[in-house]
């Protein structure tokens, strides 16, 4: 039996809830065989980010030559990207080697709403990338940085999610983290229909690595070969679970639990 690949191309996470860890965490807890290109090295725990260390574009571009070249991909996902340079190599390695089934996360804003990348790389984003993407998963505040629109309503979601699929992606994603009361609902758009995937609100503090941890789950689908629909059906309720028994640890926001499944039956 063939065991599904995913590569993720993101930055290091030292704190282990979000990044590189919590995308090569959640290929391992669905099956698929993970493999990481770092972006970038942080210094970071619960409380935030203490310092970055961006790496070479270059070897960005050679990490991905070394995973392609013998094991392979099924699916890529992709994080923290730092900047243009390194936006610039990922999506000329993703044309070289035609890689498949590709899932941006925009890691463009902080929770807090601080901008995360640079104009020149917002740009390299939009132009570069999103073009060669499957599904792009924006959150409330990077639909709103990519769209130029206040998103208030699950209408306003919807449009916002038709302006980015003008972009280039196959599918558009708008997360809708707290915009409703009692449940979260995110907007799943691919240029004709619009779904509203629907779960009960999970109250906790400790949500850190959410946005990469659904994002890897989308891609751990599709390189077990999901449709795109089903695959974000499953990844909403991974991240559901990873979040109702997520870990209080740390004197911050704490991490999902990638392993839930696991440890809870």
């Amino acid at each position: 039996m063939k065991l599904p690949r995913c590569l993720t191309i993101a930055g290091s996470d030292s704190g282990g809830g979000a990044g590189i860890q919590a995308d090569l965490k959640t290929f391992a807890a669905l099956g698929v065989y993970g493999m990481s290109a770092l972006t970038a090295i942080t210094a970071q725990n619960t409380l935030g980010v203490q310092g970055v260390y961006e790496l070479p574009a270059d070897f960005v571009g050679l990490q991905i030559d070394s995973v392609v070249s013998d094991i392979g991909v099924d699916a890529v996902k992709t994080g923290m990207l730092a900047n243009a340079d390194i936006i610039a190599v990922v999506a000329a390695k993703v044309r070289e080697h035609a890689l498949p089934n590709l899932v941006v996360d925009p890691v463009m804003v902080a929770r807090s709403g601080d901008p995360l990348l640079r104009a020149d790389a917002r740009e390299a984003l939009i132009g570069l990338l999103l073009p060669l993407a499957v599904v792009v998963t924006p959150n409330l505040h990077e639909a709103r940085v990519l769209t130029g629109m206040e998103l208030t309503t699950l209408e306003d979601m919807e449009r916002a999610a038709a302006a980015i699929h003008r972009m280039g992606p196959r599918y558009v994603v708008v997360k809708g983290g707290h915009l409703t009361a009692g449940e979260s609902i995110d907007v799943l758009y691919d240029g004709e229909h619009v779904v509203h995937l629907s779960s009960p609100r999970v109250e906790t503090k400790n949500t850190h690595g959410t946005g990469c941890t659904f994002a890897s789950a989308i891609a751990a689908g599709l390189a077990k070969g999901l449709e795109v629909a089903e695959a974000v059906r499953q990844a909403k309720e991974y991240i559901t679970l990873a979040l109702r028994y997520s870990l209080d640890l740390g004197r911050g926001h704490g991490p999902t639990h990638h392993f839930a499944a696991f440890y809870t039956q």
